[in-house]
């Protein structure tokens, strides 16, 4: 036998069906990607356009790095702001930002898997598979039934934001004190009637069972058990995503053994203050998981291989010069790390820190976070969402204050940090004031963490190194299972901000 290889190298991109532009160039032997580089090409200087502004400008100007999370974005301003300012919302103002951000990520969620993930398997490249004529006539790229069915449901629970916020994307009703959008009695009674609509459509055509007993699954066992209860057209989406999904062996696909983080979501009204907990989780792919309390104080962004001045720094003392002659960048992503590590960030790292037996189950039986785990984190995520939804408005006392008037000045001198939860993953807003002016504003996206270049000890992001060892046929054009993966992380480029 011959001892000699076929190494190529190969780029791809632009890839269709994701927000923003991403390249990716891959180094194969054999067949196989042996390194990847995601190259970002795409840069906004949305840092740069806060400097020298009022910091309220904020409230105007950060939702807008995208169209998708808008809400998240925010979020995030607002939180920021109102720690420089030490000022926090009411109770009610909270739960509106959180019944709002919820809408956003579930609605996030069930757009990437029927419009951005689910096409894929409709190509004629998996024609001779036997699922291939439901997932054919259910995702074909614009002519699908289950993208008609999901549009229209979309466009109706999209009401759920309107009703608190006023408009989707970029509402302005967030502020650090609060919401400026109340609720009255009739708002109540549509946002109920709008929940419960829409988990009827999930409950009849997505899932095929109730989202409780979705929520309850706990082994894959139960996943599989689920996945074959049905055939044919009596398959829901789900679980014709699960068949395929086996018979592709996805939850070998893109693994990684790298550490979870979430920044976190909050609950206004439970004992806890907690929806999803905050924390890093080392799992390892193992049955042992260890989980850390989440420190800031150890995320720094690396720059050595972004095309930016200067190397790391934490955020507060971030700098955004960009340097597009700099020889050893190859993208406009800078790299997130936690404690010098890069880290998973997404609905199977909220999932599984969590303690959501099912996601702990996947990884340990999967050796990692692979492309069906990601998948089904978010599937999961997104029947528990709107179970929250319901609790919340359930909740909502509305003779209570949305809003705290506050100094709309603020103070001259100060410092405030924003935390959220995008679809996505972990987001925030470092905010540093000076004379009344911004003077630094720096902010780490979801798609930053995963989608980041090797750092300034060459360690590659968590998407690089998810690409290791995958198919890359020479002749397959698109090679399917490298757009599989890199979807699995549901990339949003803009929100890459710099």
């Amino acid at each position: 036998m011959s001892s000699e290889t076929n190494s190529k190298t190969r780029i791809l991109g632009p890839f269709n069906r994701v927000e923003g532009d991403i390249e990716i160039r891959l180094s194969t032997e054999d067949g196989q990607v042996t390194a990847a580089q995601i190259v970002v090409p795409l840069y906004r200087g949305f840092e740069q356009l806060l400097i020298g502004r009022d910091p309220l400008d904020a409230l105007a100007i950060a939702p807008r790095i995208c169209g998708i999370c808008s809400l998240s974005q925010s979020i995030a301003a607002a939180r920021a702001l109102g720690d420089w300012q030490a000022v926090a919302p009411p109770v009610n103002g909270a739960l509106v930002t959180a019944l709002a951000g919820a809408c956003e990520n579930a609605l996030d969620h069930l757009t990437h898997f029927t419009l951005f993930f689910m096409p894929d398997f409709a190509r004629a490249s998996y024609r001779s598979f036997a699922w291939f004529t439901q997932a054919h006539r259910r995702f074909q790229a614009g002519r699908g039934v289950a993208s008609r069915r999901m549009s229209q449901a979309r466009a109706r629970f999209l009401h759920v934001i309107g009703i608190l916020t006023g408009k989707w994307p970029h509402s302005l009703a967030l502020h650090p004190g609060g919401v400026t959008q109340t609720v009255g009695v009739g708002d109540l009674a549509r946002l109920t009637a709008l929940i419960t609509e829409f988990r009827h459509f999930l409950e009849e055509t997505f899932y095929g069972l109730p989202l409780e007993t979705f929520c309850a699954f706990e082994t894959m066992a139960d996943l599989i058990t689920y996945q074959n209860a049905a055939q044919g057209e009596r398959c829901s989406d789900v679980q014709l995503f699960l068949q395929i999904a086996d018979s592709l062996d996805l939850g070998r696909q893109g693994r990684l053994s790298l550490p979870f983080m979430s920044f976190g979501q909050a609950d206004p009204v439970s004992e806890t203050g907690s929806l999803f907990r905050p924390g890093v989780l080392h799992h390892g792919g193992t049955t042992s998981p260890t989980l850390s309390a989440l420190d800031l104080r150890h995320v720094q962004e690396h720059v050595h291989h972004s095309w930016f001045e200067g190397d790391t720094y934490p955020p507060y003392h971030g700098q955004t010069v960009p340097h597009h002659e700099k020889a050893t960048g190859y993208s406009w992503s800078k790299a997130p790390r936690y404690q010098d590590s890069p880290v998973e960030v997404g609905a199977i790292a909220r999932q599984a820190l969590d303690g959501q037996a099912l996601i702990l189950d996947l990884l340990a039986q999967e050796g990692g976070s692979s492309v069906r785990g990601r998948v089904v984190a978010r599937l999961l995520e997104l029947a528990r969402l709107v179970l929250t939804m319901e609790r919340w408005v359930a909740g909502m006392r509305l003779k209570d204050p949305f809003y705290h008037r506050i100094d709309q000045t603020g103070p001259q001198e100060g410092a405030g940090l924003g935390i959220t939860e995008a679809a996505r993953g972990a987001l925030g807003h470092w905010l540093q004031v000076e004379k009344g002016r911004i003077a630094n504003y720096q902010i780490i996206a979801p798609t930053s963490w995963n989608f980041s270049p090797r750092d300034g000890k060459g360690q590659a992001g968590p998407v690089e190194q998810a690409l290791l060892g995958s198919a890359c046929p020479e002749k397959a054009d698109p090679p399917v299972m490298i757009q599989h993966i890199i979807r699995s992380f549901d990339p949003c480029m803009v929100c890459t901000a710099h």
